[in-house]
């Protein structure tokens, strides 16, 4: 039925012209014919200008080869295609600039002339897309601020950088840290920008829960003003009104049940803040307060086991901190494979960068954890004359060209028995040092022989667990730089201890490999002359019998079986999100729960579950670890993984764990959950 007074070319022409999506109408050639309004708007032209334009000249310079052969290839057999199925989801503005879409074509046969109609939508503007990106920034922030933690010794660099990345990340236009004194009847304004009068640096604030940092410690939890003009909660400050500041978002710096500030960002824009941003600056705060309490600690340290101590220290932040790396790291490996963003260079670059940097925050928490002897190995027969050839090559790309590399490994040299990880990490770490020592140049040597036994002055220095057949492996790594003297020598396994300058350096290198050492059932040895060079000695366990080979489950790693029915156990909820989605794209039925007293109801023998994946810490009730064994009480083929983001429990699981259980440490990708699964549903 027609309205009266429109015709139908009347009709598409409004229609056309009004679609709020952009359209443009090709030719066989890729001439453009008609664009609506909506098209030039999306890309910077006008419609006259559109007219008669190749559509190449609106697709990116590095995929218009692949957009002409699929332009070719669409020209051959037209079909209707919808959005959100092609790979290159970038368009390319007049101005240069790329915008993110979705394409959809749609052939048209219009007396006997081949016309292509394609709709084009910007997506980056989508919140999901939106969101995301966000999200990837945040983590990049995080890790590059939790490097600085651990590289930076004084605390006070990161009270300095810090507020400057909440209110740059944030959009916020004021950031404050709020320390309490020794007596805690006061803050100190600590660290900032944007600084209020009556806050500058150094300015003190009641401890009373009338004030906005008073009450956040007195709450204990994080707290969100969507509008200071109406806040009755506290006593809102006059100068925050009078910079007219709207919307704030504060947390408590808290370590270890230990509240010791607040972190607040103000803005002027009302309701500024939601859950993400909430949890970023949780993760701030969370990050600077075991910072200040690292050095505040540090004294301690001095009376005390250096070893134990730092474990301790790092201990308070491990679980937390890789419970949020497992959520950063499964969401941006979701976001990765996400069709929107296929194509675009850009987020994929955005997302790489991210992670990038929540890998290198897993390795800042690994290297804290090894000089403690609480990270968790998994030792295999490690060829090292291979890793020392690839190490050497590797180097000699990387290293002043000025220092020499020589490689030396005795023929038929036999494997080590180490985490094949680990070890070449701690290599590394001793090469760069050496590097550092020879600043003009000079030879880097490695050298790895079969020693039958240990020297006499070491063998006291083994825990009763060495291995007895006293088989060992002598890896020499030496310089020819300016050497130790006996004094640095005496201190150079010490945590903390360094001789570089201030900001070069952390003194975690060589406690690193200490610990790792001792924890593989080997000793280190330093031989050092003033002028002449260092060389040190590793002397790692050769296998007894049969050893499983470094890389031998690779190929475990996508052999989950279909159908895989898994209870999953986990009280973080991003956390199981996370989990649940890798669970589901390796093709399992997943069936959740927050705590070991709701997943035991469910494990019955006609339940039918062939997986149990639980967290060992589960909150105040059962632990996974215990429900663990219940379950294999009442089931005795259920396949059992237990993850945490806690050294130290994934150590004791592994005291308390049967033989057939695997451990996992968080954060792990899809593809590692996919390998322990497949370790346990493959054996008998």
């Amino acid at each position: 039925m027609h309205s009266a007074g429109i015709d139908d070319t009347q009709l598409f022409r409004t229609l056309f012209a009004a679609y709020p999506d952009a359209l443009i109408v090709a030719d066989a050639v890729g001439l453009i014919v008609q664009a609506n309004p909506a098209a030039a708007q999306l890309l910077g032209y006008s419609i006259d200008e559109l007219v008669g334009l190749n559509v190449d000249a609106l697709v990116p310079d590095g995929i218009r080869p692949r957009h002409a052969a699929y332009r070719e290839s669409y020209g051959h057999n037209p079909r209707s295609r919808p959005m959100g199925t092609q790979m290159e989801l970038v368009a390319k503005r007049r101005d240069g600039s790329e915008v993110m879409v979705e394409i959809a074509l749609s052939p048209l046969q219009s007396q006997g002339l081949p016309l292509v109609v394609a709709a084009i939508r910007d997506i980056g503007a989508y919140p999901r897309v939106k969101q995301a990106l966000q999200r990837a920034r945040y983590s990049e922030h995080l890790a590059q601020l939790g490097r600085l933690a651990v590289d930076a010794r004084d605390p006070q660099v990161l009270l300095q950088q810090l507020p400057a990345t909440a209110a740059q990340a944030l959009e916020a236009e004021v950031a404050l840290v709020f320390l309490l004194e020794p007596d805690r009847l006061e803050f100190r304004v600590a660290g900032g920008v944007g600084l209020l009068p009556g806050e500058g640096l150094g300015a003190r604030v009641p401890n009373r829960p009338d004030t906005p940092p008073g009450y956040v410690v007195a709450h204990g939890e994080p707290v969100t003003v969507t509008d200071y003009r109406s806040e009755t909660r506290f006593r809102v400050p006059p100068a925050y009104l009078t910079d007219g500041l709207v919307s704030a978002l504060a947390a408590p710096l808290s370590d270890r049940g230990r509240t010791i500030g607040a972190l607040t960002v103000c803005s002027h824009t009302a309701m500024r803040f939601g859950d993400d941003e909430l949890r970023f600056l949780q993760s701030l705060s969370n990050l600077l307060a075991t910072t200040v309490q690292r050095a505040e600690s540090e004294e301690a340290l001095k009376h005390a086991q250096r070893l134990e101590s730092v474990g301790q220290l790092t201990g308070g932040i491990a679980h937390d901190f890789n419970n949020l790396l497992t959520v950063i790291q499964g969401n941006l490996q979701v976001l990765e494979e996400l069709p929107a963003l296929a194509g675009d260079a850009f987020g994929q670059q955005l997302v790489a960068a991210a992670a990038r940097a929540s890998r290198r925050g897993a390795e800042l928490t690994g290297k804290l954890l090894a000089f403690s002897r609480r990270q968790v190995l998994q030792p295999s027969a490690v060829d090292i004359g291979a890793m020392l050839a690839a190490l050497a090559a590797m180097l000699r790309r990387t290293l002043d060209q000025r220092i020499t590399i020589e490689v030396h490994v005795a023929p038929g040299c036999p494997p080590v028995l180490a985490d094949p990880g680990q070890l070449e990490s701690a290599l590394l770490n001793i090469a760069i040092n050496a590097r550092d020592a020879m600043p003009d140049g000079g030879t880097l040597h490695f050298s790895a022989m079969p020693r039958d036994g240990l020297p006499a002055d070491l063998r006291l220095e083994l825990d009763p667990a060495g291995p007895r057949n006293g088989a060992y492996v002598a890896i020499a790594i030496g310089d020819t730089g300016a050497g130790m003297s006996d004094e640095v020598r005496e201190r150079a396994f010490e945590p903390f201890f360094t001789t570089k300058e201030a900001g070069r350096g952390t003194g975690l290198g060589l406690s690193t490999v200490y610990g790792f050492v001792r924890q593989s059932r080997g000793v280190i040895t330093i031989d050092s002359t003033l002028g002449v060079g260092t060389t040190l000695t590793l002397y790692i366990p050769q296998p007894e019998g049969a050893a499983p080979v470094a890389g031998a489950d690779a190929a475990a790693a996508g052999s989950v079986p279909a159908g895989l029915r898994v209870l999953l156990v986990e009280d973080d909820a991003e956390v199981a999100t996370v989990v649940r989605h890798f669970l589901e794209s390796l093709g399992c039925e997943v069936t959740q729960v927050s705590s070991a007293e709701e997943a035991l109801p469910a494990l019955s023998a006609d339940a039918g579950f062939d997986l149990l994946l639980s967290d060992i810490a589960l909150g105040a009730g059962m632990r996974g670890t215990q429900l663990a064994h219940e379950a294999q009480r009442r089931m005795p083929a259920l396949a059992i993984v237990l993850m945490s983001g806690y050294s130290s429990e994934l150590l004791q699981a592994d005291r308390e764990a049967l033989d057939t259980w695997q451990l996992l440490a968080k954060p792990y990708s899809r593809e590692q959950l996919a390998t322990a699964i497949a370790r346990v549903v493959r054996r008998p």
